[in-house]
């Protein structure tokens, strides 16, 4: 369900040309094991969120502007849920989408809450408790899961529950994983009361500083995670065919990377972990080895 891959549009504005994909996290774009008859439907998915995550996060335009170019994004959106001719602007994304609307009645309530949560980057708030990120994840992160298990007919709530841990898992992974990279952005996804209960400041206040503090603070939120994505990994052995498959693929490279922090003494404020080649055997064994009575 949530993968890397390397097709996406262009950055921002309305260059919609493929390029290199490397910062829209988590999302399994034409890969080899995404059904072939759905792989146009979730390219467009793919195209629809990285253009407003580049209009979010990329280049050197002003928070104004920013906002003003996703509230555009946004009317086109609504115009193409509404049987409407949008703006024009961004003919590599809505042109696509709009045909796969019309195939699969994607839930538009889906697709404004990732808007909403690129919106909120460039507010780039801080997050007092583990509620507020829990609300960002719940509009930036599992919207992608449920709209792939829309597309896959699974629409039980028990599925929807467990694709919403762990779609939150994975992006509460990729926030412990790139820690060192944010901070440096100004970004920060730690919850202020978790810093708090370890005597750390609010990164608002003063820049995050490693040391044994920070890394249980980090050990904390990594269990977390990690409690999240085995909640959700039964999931993946009800999605059928490929994209069970993928889903399990997901599931172990997430939980690979936990490890890697962990190896690394939860010290991601001075190295990011990430999968490389080496790990592939690894997690096809331990995707092969999940069972209901140990899915992950």
């Amino acid at each position: 369900m949530l993968s890397n891959h390397t097709l996406g549009p262009g950055r921002g504005g309305g260059d919609n040309r493929p390029v290199a994909v490397d910062h829209y996290e988590n999302f399994p774009v034409a890969s080899l094991l995404c059904p072939p008859a759905l792989r146009p439907a979730v390219a467009a998915i793919y195209w629809f969120a990285r253009t407003a995550d580049d209009m979010a996060d990329e280049g050197e335009a002003p928070p104004a502007q920013r906002l003003a170019d996703l509230a555009a994004y946004r009317a086109d959106l609504d115009a193409l849920l509404a049987g409407r001719t949008g703006s024009g602007r961004w003919p590599g994304v809505f042109e696509p989408l709009a045909l796969v609307q019309q195939r699969h009645a994607l839930p538009g309530v889906l697709l404004h809450d990732l808007l909403s949560a690129f919106e909120q980057d460039v507010h780039n708030p801080p997050y007092p408790d583990r509620a507020a990120l829990l609300d960002y994840c719940r509009r930036s992160a599992n919207p992608i899961g449920r709209l792939l298990l829309h597309l896959y007919g699974l629409h039980d709530a028990a599925d929807l529950a467990r694709s919403d841990a762990i779609c939150t898992a994975l992006q509460l992974i990729n926030f412990w994983q790139d820690l060192g990279r944010d901070q440096p952005r100004g970004r920060n996804y730690l919850p202020a009361s978790d810093l708090g209960r370890h005597g750390l400041p609010a990164p608002d206040r003063e820049p995050l500083r490693d040391g044994p503090a920070l890394r249980e603070c980090l050990r904390e939120l990594c269990d977390w995670a990690a409690t999240l994505m085995r909640q959700g990994a039964p999931l993946a052995l009800r999605v059928p065919g490929r994209a069970g498959w993928e889903l399990r693929l997901v599931v172990q490279g997430g939980l690979r990377i936990l490890e890697k922090i962990e190896r690394l003494q939860h010290g991601t404020l001075q190295r990011r972990p990430a999968l490389g080649k080496g790990d592939g055997p690894l997690l096809l064994w331990r995707a092969l080895r999940m069972t209901p009575e140990r899915p992950a």
